[in-house]
């Protein structure tokens, strides 16, 4: 495995934190690490860079870590908070003169069609759209630039989603649960993102306690918890933890691979 940066791009919910309307602790807090834009992590290796979702802030997360090339994009699933940066590309495109190639199910796919219909309909557009190419994606997964990304199939709710495994890392968001067939495929991990929203249980989100519980059962070296809401203020929180269990904060960077266990920056 190359070693790989990852950037998490976004650590919060679909409402992101500050809420809208809302003058609680964490979203008032001073502490920067309790900003949390929508979820998504970039990855960064062999001078390429890929991206997983682009949430509705990849605008301002893209400014934030000065993203000047993506080439390639994985989607988990076709919720709002996962794809609607899509359109904010289109600037890399113009630079990059080429088309960026996106990935997941089939029905993710067809969703991101549907939501962008100008993207993909073929018709001569007056102004610039993003350029982008569609690969469905099977449970064998795909090689992107000398790494390989597993699909790792989440129950969201009544819905199912992908995670990733990508070497020794992998990256979970909104789900739920995690089938039996799925954590078969999450062993020997370095690092491993889960979701974990809230202490309060939720229909399709796992809880902080959940979360731990699926630590005990994969036992990675390093567990960075996501998709985080404002019932969780950072510091607090994480000082309950085990010392290999974290959460996750907007801009933390963690260097994966090639026998590389650092701490995280």
């Amino acid at each position: 495995m190359p070693e790989v940066t990852i950037t998490v791009l976004g650590s919060g919910t679909s409402m992101g934190v500050p809420t809208l309307g809302c003058d609680c602790k964490v979203c008032t807090s001073t502490d920067p690490r309790d900003n949390r834009l929508r979820p998504s992590i970039m990855l960064q290796y062999h001078g390429c860079t890929v991206l997983i979702d682009t949430t509705p802030d990849f605008r301002q997360q893209a400014l934030r870590e000065r993203i000047g090339r993506i080439d390639a994009i994985l989607f988990t699933h076709s919720h709002a908070d996962h794809i609607m940066g899509l359109d904010d590309v289109r600037p890399l495109n113009l630079r990059q003169k080429g088309e960026i190639p996106i990935y997941g199910s089939a029905e993710t796919l067809s969703t991101i069609q549907c939501s962008f219909n100008y993207i993909f309909d073929n018709v001569n557009p007056e102004s610039a759209i993003p350029r982008l190419s569609m690969h469905p994606l099977t449970f064998e997964g795909v090689d992107l630039f000398g790494l390989h990304f597993m699909p790792i199939l989440l129950h969201h709710g009544r819905s199912f989603v992908y995670g990733y495994r990508f070497g020794d890392a992998a990256y979970l968001t909104d789900h739920s649960t995690i089938p039996e067939e799925s954590m078969a495929k999450l062993s020997g991990l370095d690092v491993l993102f889960l979701d974990a929203l809230r202490h309060k249980p939720h229909p399709t989100h796992t809880t902080v306690t959940q979360a731990l519980t699926y630590v005990e059962q994969l036992s990675p070296k390093r567990a960075f918890f996501t998709h985080i809401s404002h019932d969780l203020p950072h510091e607090s929180t994480e000082s309950r933890f085990p010392a290999r269990v974290r959460l996750a904060y907007d801009g933390l960077r963690i260097q994966v691979g090639q026998g590389t266990h650092g701490d995280a920056s």
